[in-house]
C-alpha cells in the first residue's frame, strides 16, 4: 500500500484514508469547530500510524491551501506541509488500475471522477475507511466505509484501536 511516504509494516485493513477536505479544514480558520475536529482526527490517525493519503489528496491540498484560504499559505510553506504528510502518512499512488476502477465507479455509482479516485485508491489498497465530509456518514461501498468526522455519530476511537 505505501507509496513514497512512510514505509509501513502495518496492515492496510487498519488504515484510514484522509480526504483532502479534512486536510484543508485543519488549516482553515473560517470554521473553528471544523478546524479543531479536523486537527484532532488527523493528529490521532497520524500518531496511531493509521493515516493514509492518496497522492491525489496531496496535490489537491497544495492547490487549496495556496489559493483558497483567506490567508493562503505560501507555496514554500505548503510544500513543507506536504513533505510532513509524506513522512507521516502512508501514501497511496494513483495507478492505472486505480484510475480504471474509479472510471467504473464514477459510471456505476454516479460519483464524480475525483471522488471515485479517492474511493478507488482506498478499495484497491485494502483501506476500509475514508474520512471525508463529501459522503454520507456510514455509507458502505464495495468494502469501503465513509466516515464524516463532523457528523454527531462519528467516533475516532475505533479507528485508533
Amino acid at each position: 500500500m505505501a507509496g513514497p511516504g512512510r514505509s509501513s509494516t502495518r496492515n492496510a485493513s487498519l488504515a484510514t484514508l484522509v480526504d483532502t477536505n479534512i486536510l484543508v479544514y485543519a488549516e482553515d480558520p473560517r470554521d473553528e469547530a471544523k478546524r479543531r475536529q479536523a486537527q484532532i482526527v488527523l493528529t490521532g490517525l497520524i500518531e496511531a500510524e493509521r493515516a493514509a493519503l492518496s497522492a491525489q489528496c496531496l496535490s489537491e491540498y497544495f492547490n487549496a491551501v495556496t489559493r483558497h484560504l483567506p490567508e493562503p499559505l505560501t507555496r514554500a510553506s505548503a510544500t513543507v506541509q506536504v513533505r510532513r504528510f509524506v513522512g507521516a502518512c502512508d501514501i497511496i499512488d494513483v495507478t492505472p488500475r486505480v484510475v480504471l476502477e474509479a472510471c467504473r465507479a464514477s459510471a456505476g455509482h454516479q460519483m464524480s471522477i475525483w471522488d471515485a479516485l479517492i474511493w478507488a485508491a482506498a478499495k484497491m489498497n485494502g483501506v476500509p475507511y475514508i474520512v471525508t465530509e463529501d459522503a454520507e456518514h456510514g455509507r458502505y461501498l464495495e468494502g469501503v466505509t465513509y466516515l464524516n468526522p463532523f457528523d454527531t455519530r462519528f467516533d475516532l476511537a475505533p479507528l485508533l484501536a
